[in-house]
């Protein structure tokens, strides 16, 4: 790694790095919206259990949004991070909710809580920020029959704790490193996780994947992280390592694509964030690599 760790906190522009994050968690969110509560349906009799960690994956509210799974496997991912169903989880930045619709019904069947730490709004934040925290609420607080009672919280430059200090047995950072870094908060973010886990809880990441060859930007301005950098993040906050999974790897994914990771699926971009679309890029062979490379990491917080 070319850059040290000092001059990577100088002369960033993050603004603008945080402003095409922020568009980026607000695509699709059109139509997500529920008006009224919805009744569960029936579990079949050859279904999953009810309230089991296969019952949430498979759920039918999930139409939209199962065509992924093949490629960010919730299933082996949320059990590689321990989910249990009593616990306390705290994701942060949830985005559009992918992770929510599987984690909160999981969570509320079975006793737990789901806590969304979203970006933190204000005057002087991205209006991208308002607009999806009022999707997200919108989605998620109307329909507690079936997401039950989400907390709401915030995470940002100058928040506050994201949940009451050490109750939290799962905290989540999925893909969302990279514009904390852009943004200047990435050891923000380890500090109020640590805060949030009660001892011996565990933070959960899964993020695009840099490789070890390349120097890291420190804007992470591609979307792609060093696993060694993350893991050196951890380790200053306090974290113990404790192991690596492979289920998000993709050794297609050669991390060189001209639009950085949006260049991949799902958002396949053919012209540079806020550019109109060229109908003469050839998306072949991004289509063929399929969704980037991840590191999928825990840690612990020591007892």
């Amino acid at each position: 790694m070319s850059n040290s760790r000092q001059g990577w906190r100088l002369s960033l522009s993050r603004r603008g790095a945080l402003s095409g994050a922020m568009a980026a968690c607000l695509t699709g969110l059109a139509a997500c919206g529920r008006e009224e509560k919805t009744a569960q349906p029936p579990p079949t009799p050859d279904g999953p259990p009810q309230g089991s960690l296969e019952w949430a994956v498979a759920g039918p509210w999930r139409a939209q949004d199962k065509a992924r799974d093949a490629a960010r496997r919730p299933m082996e991912t949320l059990r590689f991070f321990g989910l249990q169903p009593r616990m306390k989880v705290v994701e942060f930045w949830p985005g559009s909710g992918w992770w929510t619709e599987i984690i909160a019904p999981y969570l509320d069947e079975g006793g737990g809580k789901y806590v969304a730490a979203g970006f933190q709004t204000g005057p002087d934040a991205d209006p991208s920020q308002g607009q999806l925290m009022a999707a997200f609420q919108q989605r998620f607080t109307n329909d507690r029959r079936l997401y039950g009672e989400i907390e709401l919280s915030a995470f940002g430059p100058t928040s506050g704790p994201v949940t009451t200090v050490g109750t939290a047995d799962l905290v989540l950072f999925m893909r969302s490193i990279h514009a904390w870094m852009a943004a200047g908060i990435a050891e923000k973010a380890f500090a109020d996780a640590w805060a949030a886990l009660r001892p011996g809880g565990v933070l959960g990441i899964e993020q695009h994947r840099l490789g070890p060859d390349k120097d890291q930007d420190p804007a992470a301005a591609n979307g792609y992280v060093q696993e060694a950098f993350v893991k050196q993040l951890a380790a200053e906050a306090g974290f113990a390592f404790v192991a690596a999974s492979e289920i998000n790897a993709n050794e297609r994914d050669t991390k060189d694509h001209p639009f950085g990771v949006e260049t991949l699926p799902p958002m396949g971009l053919t012209a540079p964030r806020g550019s109109s679309p060229d109908p003469t890029f050839d998306r072949s062979k991004y289509d063929a690599i399929g969704e980037s490379d991840r590191m999928t990491l825990r840690f612990r917080k020591p007892e």
